[in-house]
């Protein structure tokens, strides 16, 4: 004879792609789901803001914070059959205003997830415009959940919940380069986050700072309008430093020493006298909201003690992340994940004892301390996804990650780096794209 299942009150900070899957996995399993959502339209960081914070930097605890970092131009770095979620395929579609490229931009993402609200009826959940204050435990186990509506002059909204999931993103806070006399610098600096197009740029000498996919972008884009571009990356090899092939205006060279004046001073000696500094390194995860009495901390970016970078054992399930793991096809993740949370919070699925998940947790800490891991590389999955999404998928009896999926990952891995300026519209993985067309054929018939 089966459990009946008691419906809870489950509290969902943030409606983009993870707080979106997650209310909609919540409430498959019957609980009831508020979502709570600072901006005025579901899609988190997908909604394109061309406004940018009053400090570039984003030091000033007391500045104006826009939630996304999206540039203008900017297109997907992962195929759409890659990213979509499992029984919600990101499919082309050919009406009017849409665009079917394989990689789209992020309009188009944006209106895949409103499709996905749309279609699953998530909409009605949300609270629009909606500040969480803060989230802590309460008494019996509860959750006290105290929000603000930002239109309204009114009070705070206090809420008892029995269970939380933080989804509220991570491209929102920003990490800078601590670089020697930077203090003392006479030119301009910025973080990725505030970058929305090159025109500030015009016939600047600009140093960008990192070796990711936004310093790849932004400086091929930056190019276009500026004097001279130079990408200090502190993981180049040392053949590649120099005059990037293909380009007359952008250099590659290593960490940046320290600057003086507006001299910038590399790693490998070289030294020039610039315009513009760029950060492009990255996010902190953030929680300002979040009173767990030590239970969870953020140290230099590791969220934790958390197991399998969802649970906090302490507090497991009623208290829970999604989203957390990066360099990640991300919203396979976010299902994976949320359908984890919801079928525990219905006593499906059983965890381990808190004993456990303590031990579980310090052995991962100890592995990463072993391979000389830095702690900020906590959640940094890589090639490890795949494991860890079928891990996840065992504890739901759910079926293990499509291997086109993953043979897509890294073939555009690869084509990124063969072809660094057209590898969004050239490709040599087309026999993998009818696999995943044929997939999604059979999700939707089931």
């Amino acid at each position: 004879m089966s459990t009946a299942i008691t419906p809870l009150l489950v509290a969902v900070i943030g409606a983009g792609a993870a707080g979106l899957v997650t209310a909609r996995e919540l409430r498959r399993e019957g609980h009831e789901v508020v979502v709570f959502e600072r901006g005025n339209q579901i899609g988190g960081t997908w909604v394109y803001n061309p406004d940018v914070e009053s400090d570039p930097l984003g030091l000033d605890p007391n500045r104006n914070v826009i939630h996304s970092s999206l540039y203008a131009s900017l297109r997907t770095n992962l195929p759409r059959e890659c990213m979509g979620f499992r029984d919600y395929p990101f499919r082309k579609r050919d009406e009017k205003g849409r665009d079917s490229r394989r990689f789209p931009s992020h309009r188009e993402v944006l209106m895949y997830l409103q499709d996905f609200a749309a279609d699953f009826g998530i909409g009605e959940l949300v609270r629009l415009e909606t500040e969480v204050v803060l989230v802590e435990l309460g008494e019996g186990g509860k959750w006290r959940v105290k929000s603000r509506p930002l239109k309204s002059k009114n009070e705070c909204v206090d809420e008892i919940y029995d269970a939380v999931v933080i989804c509220n993103g991570h491209h929102v806070q920003p990490r800078n380069a601590h670089i020697p006399g930077i203090n003392a610098w006479r030119g301009k600096q910025m973080h990725s986050h505030n970058y929305r197009t090159p025109k500030p740029f015009q016939d600047q000498v600009v140093v960008i700072i990192g070796g990711a996919a936004s310093a790849a972008d932004i400086s091929r884009e930056i190019a276009t309008v500026a004097k001279e571009v130079h990408i200090a990356d502190r993981s180049i090899k040392e053949d590649k430093l120099g005059k990037v092939p293909g380009h007359d205006n952008i250099w590659l060279h290593s960490k940046i020493e320290s600057v003086h004046g507006s001299t910038v001073v590399f790693q490998d000696g070289k030294a020039l006298s610039a315009d513009f500094i760029v950060h492009c390194t990255g996010y902190k995860y953030d929680f300002p909201f979040l009173e767990t009495k030590g239970a969870v901390t953020v140290d230099d970016n590791r969220v934790g003690p958390l197991y399998q970078h969802v649970f906090p054992p302490e507090l497991a399930p009623w208290l829970s992340f999604v989203g957390l793991p990066w360099m990640v096809a991300p919203f396979p993740v976010f299902e994976r994940q949320s359908k984890w949370i919801a079928g525990t919070l219905s006593n499906r699925i059983a965890l381990p004892s808190k004993q456990k998940m303590t031990e579980d947790i310090q052995a991962f800490y100890s592995s990463l301390e072993a391979s000389g891991t830095p702690k900020r590389y906590t959640h940094k999955m890589s090639d490890l996804q795949w494991d860890y999404d079928n891990w996840i998928s065992d504890q739901c009896g759910l079926p293990a990650i499509e291997e086109w999926r993953v043979q897509m990952y890294n073939a555009t891995s690869k084509n990124r780096v063969l072809r660094p300026e057209s590898y969004r519209d050239e490709w040599d993985d087309a026999d993998l794209a009818l696999q995943a067309q044929q997939d999604f054929a059979q999700y939707l018939i089931h």
